[in-house]
C-alpha cells in the first residue's frame, strides 16, 4: 500500500484516509478513501496495467449508451492507477430475496438492454474459437487437475461433440452485440440513491445476444426457481427480440448457460490451484448443478450430462 499512499501524495486526495475496500478475482485491489462525507474508490491495477485502457475505452462507450457506470476523476496509466466513483458497499446479491429477486432482476435486466445499445465496434468477437478455448478450461483446469481425470478417447469424443454442439447453438442467436461477460450479482451495485451501479465490464467482448442475461439469471453465488427465472428471460425475449418462440429463446438461453457454466467450472479451479484464491471453490457445486441441469435437458446434451454426471461423483 505504500506505493499507493505515495502516488496518492501527487493527487488532489493526498488527505484523504485510505483503507482497503476489496479485490476481485484479477489481480486488481481497490482501496476507499474518505474525507469526511467524500468518498472515492482508488483502483489499483498495477500488477495489470494493460487492464486500464480497456476500463477507460468500455467506460466511455456505456457512459455514452447512459449506462451507470464510475465517473474517472484521476487516472495514472504508468503506475496503474485510477481514482472512481464510489457506488458504496451495497451488492446486488447481498439485497437479493425470494421476495425481491423478481423486481431487482428486472431493473437489471433494463440495464442490460440499455448495454446492448452500447457501440461494440472493435471489441474483441466472441466466436467459435474463443468460445472453444473458454471451455477447454473445464477439461484442463477442473477435470484433469482438480479432480484428476484423464478421459478416454471415447469420453473425450463424447465432451468434443458436445462443445461444439453448444457453439453451433449459440452462434444461431444474434451476434455482435456489446456483451460486459461479467454480469452477475457481485458485479451490480445498489447505489445510495436506489439506482444500479455497473463495475467490472473491463474484459466486455462483441457476442451473443442472451450471454449477460445467463450471467444475472443463472449466478454462479446465488439461484432462484426455474420457472420463475425462466419467465424473466421472456420478460427480456419480449423487449429485444418478440419474434423469437419461447422455445428457441430459451434454448438459445440455456445453450449459452452451458457454454459459461462449463467455462466457469474450469475457470473456479484455475483461480484455486493457480492463484490461491480457495473461496471460489465453495461455488463450483452450484455451477455443477447448472450445467447438469441444463444439459439433461436437451437430446443433444444429454449423453454429455451421464459422462460429466458420473466423472464428479
Amino acid at each position: 500500500m505504500q506505493a499507493v499512499k505515495s502516488w496518492l501524495q501527487t493527487t488532489p486526495y493526498a488527505d484523504y484516509e485510505i483503507s482497503i475496500a476489496s479485490a476481485d478475482a484479477s489481480f486488481r485491489k481497490y482501496y476507499r478513501l474518505t474525507r469526511g462525507d467524500k468518498s472515492f474508490l482508488l483502483m489499483d491495477a498495477s500488477l495489470e496495467k494493460e487492464s486500464l485502457a480497456p476500463f477507460l475505452n468500455v467506460t466511455k462507450r456505456l457512459a455514452h449508451a447512459a449506462v451507470n457506470v464510475p465517473k474517472i476523476y484521476e487516472q495514472d496509466l504508468k503506475k496503474g492507477y485510477l481514482v472512481i466513483e464510489d457506488f458504496g458497499n451495497t451488492h446486488l446479491l447481498s439485497q437479493l430475496t425470494q421476495e425481491n429477486f423478481k423486481e431487482l432482476y428486472k431493473k437489471a435486466i433494463d440495464e442490460i438492454i440499455k448495454m446492448q445499445k452500447t457501440d461494440a465496434k472493435g471489441l474483441p468477437p466472441y466466436d467459435k474459437a474463443f468460445l472453444h478455448f473458454e471451455m477447454d478450461l473445464m477439461r484442463e483446469w477442473y477435470l484433469k487437475k482438480k479432480l484428476g481425470i484423464s478421459l478416454t478417447q471415447a469420453e473425450a469424443e463424447i465432451l468434443e461433440g458436445t462443445l461444439d454442439v453448444i457453439s453451433k447453438t449459440v452462434l444461431t442467436q444474434p451476434q455482435n452485440i456489446f456483451v460486459h461477460r461479467d454480469y452477475h450479482s457481485r458485479n451490480i451495485m445498489l447505489r445510495r440513491d436506489g439506482e444500479l451501479g455497473i463495475i467490472d465490464y473491463q474484459d466486455a467482448m462483441s457476442g451473443a445476444l442472451t450471454y449477460d442475461l445467463v450471467s444475472l439469471l443463472k449466478d454462479c453465488y446465488i439461484s432462484f426457481d426455474r420457472e420463475a427465472i425462466l419467465e424473466l428471460v421472456l420478460y427480456f425475449r419480449d423487449k429485444v427480440a418478440p419474434q423469437v418462440s419461447d422455445k428457441e429463446f430459451i434454448k438459445w438461453f440455456d445453450f449459452m448457460g452451458m457454454q459459461r457454466h462449463i467455462k466457469v467450472l474450469g475457470i473456479f479451479s484455475r483461480l484455486h490451484l493457480r492463484d490461491g484464491k480457495e473461496g471460489y471453490l465453495k461455488d463450483i457445486p452450484l455451477t455443477l448443478h447448472y450445467t447438469l441441469d441444463t444439459a439433461q435437458r436437451y437430446d443433444e446434451t444429454k449423453e454429455f450430462a451421464t459422462l460429466l454426471k458420473r466423472l464428479t461423483q
